[in-house]
């Protein structure tokens, strides 16, 4: 099977170029202007820009044991539509995914049912540090440095300094330090207001936790990626790195702050919670400067019913995989960023970061994980259009110029003008940790 796509802008990693893109395959075959070949399909994209795949490190997709939030199915298909070809997914379900059976059985679940490609985190217990020695076939290591569910919590500073002392995998953390939010609680109890929910979590909470997580990754040179940056205060704790230091930004973070809380209420509750308008500044500044390398989405659906629960029985989090790529590509039809950014930040950083073999760029011989954008197209996020199924966007109403067309997954076609083709499934990730990471010379 011969694809040829024509007459785009395609963003390479040396810049926007106008060639042809051949796949042949699941492969990129020849990217170059001068493309002569007959191929099965011929796509005309004058006046579109073609880009890498999203990659999405950093996603909850419920499955298994909350699937009436979301599911492998609808996650994925959400992905296609909003330009992901490959997710990442933490392994807070239920049960928790701390193991490598259940590791491989959330592999044999995303087979038989994602429509994009895959890839799953083992989880830190107190507990399992056989498992996180042993453990193949995943991105990294997640802890939770800070309130989460089941047995995910990692607080004790003996057990936190063996996982970065004993293990090898890359290290991912939520970081938001425990006594602090509980001593904020404790200030706060009995509040109703979904806006104290960023003075419980707040900036100090936030940075302790960072800090803490950060000394340990230097002291143990183990390399960390810091998850959801949240604060400003925290940007300054990312220099100094020694390679071995990653970070990432989210939407609701980069675009959303405490003053929407009137407008949101509990639809904004996130954890870490949103923060000020100058920390939204600070995160926008620290991803075009460098020390931030990632957009991520921290996709964590729950229903508008389980949302709209009083404030605290409300929970945290909000979906997003089928608006991000969007809301990126409206802040450069605002002259906010550039697209070769959002390619660096969505695309191409991830896969380094996490050793994703041949992923994240427009290249020969890579998997042909391919997007065309429209950068002139004009539309509004809709709940009643969404993908996911929880069916709500906290972006509900809001018009954005810039979006995904057409995807393709290993060269086959899964999303179409509004179109899914739900009959293809992505595999499984590949991951070679031996590359280094994101400050590795060769990736």
């Amino acid at each position: 099977m011969k694809l040829l796509i024509k007459n785009a802008q395609v963003v390479l990693p040396s810049g926007i170029e106008s060639v042809a893109v051949l796949v042949e395959n699941d492969r990129i075959a020849t990217v170059d202007a001068a493309v002569q070949t007959l191929a099965d399909e011929v796509v005309d994209a004058a006046g579109l820009h073609l880009i890498p795949g999203v990659i999405d490190d950093q996603v909850h997709f419920r499955e298994p044991g909350l699937t009436h939030k979301e599911d492998l199915s609808t996650a994925s298909r959400a992905c296609a539509k909003g330009g992901i070809t490959t997710f990442l997914e933490m392994p807070n379900t239920v049960p928790t995914t701390t193991s490598r059976q259940r590791l491989a059985e959330k592999r044999d679940l995303a087979a038989g049912k994602s429509l994009v490609n895959y890839g799953f985190y083992i989880g830190a217990t107190p507990e399992n540090i056989d498992e996180l020695r042993e453990a193949i076939d995943t991105p990294g290591i997640k802890i939770f440095i800070g309130s989460s569910t089941g047995d995910l919590l990692v607080d004790s500073q003996d057990a936190l300094e063996r996982i970065f002392a004993e293990t090898t995998l890359p290290l991912t953390a939520h970081c938001e330090d425990e006594s602090t939010v509980k001593a904020n609680k404790a200030r706060f109890a009995g509040t109703s207001d979904v806006a104290d929910h960023s003075r419980i979590r707040d900036v100090d909470a936030a940075v302790t936790a960072t800090r803490r997580a950060l000394d340990l990754a230097r002291r143990h040179h183990h390399r960390f990626h810091v998850l959801h940056v949240s604060t400003g205060a925290e940007i300054e704790l990312l220099a100094n790195h020694g390679g071995l230091i990653t970070a990432e930004a989210c939407p609701h973070h980069l675009f959303l702050n405490s003053e929407d809380y009137p407008r949101l209420g509990t639809l904004l509750q996130t954890n870490p919670s949103v923060k000020s308008a100058q920390d939204n500044a600070q995160l926008w500044q620290a991803l075009k400067s460098g020390a931030i390398q990632v957009v991520a989405t921290d996709h964590a659906p729950h229903t508008l019913e389980e949302k709209q629960q009083p404030y605290p029985q409300s929970p945290s989090g909000m979906p997003c995989v089928e608006n991000s790529l969007a809301l990126l590509l409206n802040q450069v039809h605002l002259g906010n960023c550039t697209l070769q950014h959002v390619v660096n930040w969505m695309c191409d950083a991830p896969a380094r970061v996490w050793d994703i073999v041949n992923k994240g760029r427009v290249v020969e011989g890579y998997d042909a994980d391919l997007v065309l954008v429209d950068l002139k197209l004009t539309q509004q996020v809709r709940n009643e259009e969404q993908l996911s199924k929880c069916g709500w966007s906290a972006w509900h109403g809001e018009t954005l110029t810039g979006w995904p067309v057409r995807t393709w997954v290993n060269g086959c076609e899964v999303f179409r003008a509004g179109k899914i083709n739900d009959n293809y499934r992505g595999r499984a990730a590949q991951f070679d940790h031996a590359r280094g990471g994101y400050w590795a010379t060769e990736n």
